[in-house]
């Protein structure tokens, strides 16, 4: 029987790091030890500090529905955060909170592009980023990249890229899935190309802001003639363990973000009260009060590139921010493995899945097919069995 869905949800395709994860959680459910490196999420709990702001707003009975925008201390603490860390000044007006990032961005998309319009997208990128153009009926045009570049394009690549039809330009610094931090220099230098395009907009993901190693991000909105045209992309998940509490926030010229409320509006009104009391609280926190999960982060990068480092056929960088890895693995296409035969990046992160029981996500899901994606938001001991299990499978 066919079922009558619509053609937008069926050109839809299904996110592949959730995907993997369901597929992880199936195995698991029929008793085999699998260890997920798949998923993005930290696995250290929100801090005592958030989780007694969020309780002080359930006693002072904050229930009712909340402003569609966000309530307006937490966008005045938004703004005091965007000028703190990222010097850039943005008023309570242009701020927009949403039930996380994603939403922040699908906002963004579906108010901006129309049908045709062309979004480009830096490879690798986020997954949801080509699915949420996708539902905008935009085209997405990926510019590629390889481990030799550290994963960051040219500027001579994005002038190559841009037609009369690009609206878009969506960047992602620390980058998921590579880690990859663009400099003020290098972003400078993309947006001498941009400000000949100025029907051009520019999308910064900030997301994995605070979790770097040494190399502190720029934000694109930072340069001068740029500021007007980008729109600055955060949220709570990542950097303070909150991915369950939906809090993420824009910062956009004024007619972007109040378009963006009117679209919110009609989807999902307004973010959680409780979580939003309690984000005004992580917002407001020093970095200094997360820096330990960042330095753990570090740890336990260093490990899996010194353990992966050991096994022949993962070409590595050194990834300078979010808490993946994203190792090459091209030299294995063609090669025979435990008697599956190895043709791409998906034929490669299911033998881990299937011989190793460790749970990858194929690059292909982020355009950088020779790839493979590593979630290193795990436990120390998880990380070097399961590298030791992908060393033994491959050897």
């Amino acid at each position: 029987m066919t079922h009558p869905l619509s053609d937008r949800i069926s050109s839809l395709p299904v996110s592949q790091t959730l995907a993997m994860a369901a597929k992880a959680r199936e195995l698991k459910g029929q008793g085999i030890d699998i260890i997920s490196l798949s998923l993005g999420e930290p696995d250290f709990n929100t801090p005592d500090f958030i989780k007694d702001a969020a309780i002080e707003a359930i006693n002072q009975d904050y229930n009712s529905y909340s402003p569609v925008d966000g309530y307006v201390e937490l966008k005045e603490a938004i703004c005091t955060k965007f000028k703190r860390d990222n010097d850039l000044v943005y008023q309570p007006n242009q701020i927009v909170v949403s039930t996380g990032a994603k939403q922040s961005i699908a906002n963004v998309a579906q108010v901006l592009l129309n049908p045709g319009d062309e979004v480009l997208l830096p490879a690798p990128y986020w997954v949801s980023y080509s699915a949420i153009a996708i539902l905008c009926e935009a085209k997405f045009i990926e510019i590629p990249s390889s481990i030799d570049d550290d994963f960051k394009i040219t500027p001579a690549q994005l002038e190559a890229a841009i037609t009369p039809k690009t609206k878009m330009v969506f960047f992602n610094s620390p980058n998921n899935p590579s880690g990859s931090i663009y400099s003020e220099k290098e972003y400078r230098a993309l947006a001498a190309v941009l400000e000949k395009h100025p029907q051009i907009y520019i999308l910064s993901d900030e997301i994995y802001e605070h979790i770097n190693y040494g190399v502190k991000p720029f934000s694109f909105a930072a340069i001068e003639n740029m500021f007007d045209r980008t729109i600055t992309v955060n949220g709570l998940a990542k950097a303070f363990a909150m991915t369950g509490w939906r809090i993420g926030y824009l910062g956009a010229p004024q007619w972007i973000a109040k378009a963006c409320t009117k679209m919110q509006g009609q989807i999902t009104s307004g973010t959680n009260c409780i979580a939003q009391r309690a984000a005004i609280t992580a917002v407001l926190a020093p970095v200094e009060k997360v820096q330990y999960m960042v330095d753990e982060f570090k740890t336990r990068r260093d490990l899996v590139l010194d353990l992966l480092g050991e096994i022949e056929g993962f070409k590595l960088n050194i990834p300078e921010g979010a808490f993946y890895v994203f190792p090459d693995i091209s030299a294995f296409f063609g090669k025979t493995v435990h008697g599956m035969k190895i043709e791409n990046a998906n034929d490669f992160s299911l033998l881990l899945l299937e011989k190793a029981n460790v749970a990858t996500v194929t690059g292909d899901a982020f355009g950088a097919p020779n790839c493979i994606r590593m979630s290193y938001a795990a436990s120390v001991v998880q990380l070097k069995e399961a590298i030791q299990r992908i060393k033994e499978a491959v050897s």
